[in-house]
C-alpha cells in the first residue's frame, strides 16, 4: 500500500459528508418550519412529525460522526505510511473502511426512516381526501 491508496477515499468521504450535511440542514429547516406552524396552530400530527424528524437528526449525526472518523483514520493512515509504519497503516486503513461502511449502513437506515415517514404522510393525505 502506498500513501495514495488512502487518498483515494478522500473524494468519496468528502462527497458523503456534503450529502449528510445537506440532509441535516434540510431537516433542521423543516423542523423550524413545523415548530412555527405548531406554535401558531397546535396539532398532534405536527408534533409527531417533529419527534420523527428528531430521530432522523440523531441518525444523521451518527452518520456524520462515523464519516468524520473514517476521514480521520484515512489521514492517520497516510501519516503512518509516511513514517513507514506500514503494519499500523494497514490496521488504520481497515478501520477507516469499516467506519465508512458503518456510516453507509446508518445512511441506509435513515433512508428507510425517511421513506416510512413519507408513506405515513401519504396515507394521512389519502384519508383526508
Amino acid at each position: 500500500m502506498t500513501i495514495t491508496t488512502p487518498a483515494l477515499l478522500f473524494p468519496a468521504i468528502s462527497l458523503l459528508m456534503l450529502a449528510y450535511t445537506n440532509r441535516f440542514l434540510v431537516i433542521a429547516q423543516l423542523i423550524r418550519s413545523l415548530y412555527k406552524q405548531n406554535s401558531e396552530n397546535p396539532d398532534t400530527d405536527l408534533r409527531n412529525q417533529i419527534l420523527h424528524l428528531r430521530l432522523r437528526i440523531v441518525v444523521i449525526r451518527r452518520m456524520q460522526v462515523a464519516g468524520i472518523l473514517s476521514f480521520i483514520f484515512c489521514v492517520i493512515t497516510m501519516i503512518a505510511l509516511f513514517l513507514q509504519f506500514v503494519e499500523l497503516a494497514y490496521y488504520l486503513f481497515g478501520s477507516s473502511l469499516v467506519l465508512l461502511l458503518i456510516s453507509l449502513c446508518i445512511s441506509l437506515y435513515e433512508v428507510q426512516i425517511s421513506g416510512q415517514a413519507l408513506t405515513v404522510q401519504l396515507k394521512n393525505l389519502e384519508k383526508k381526501s
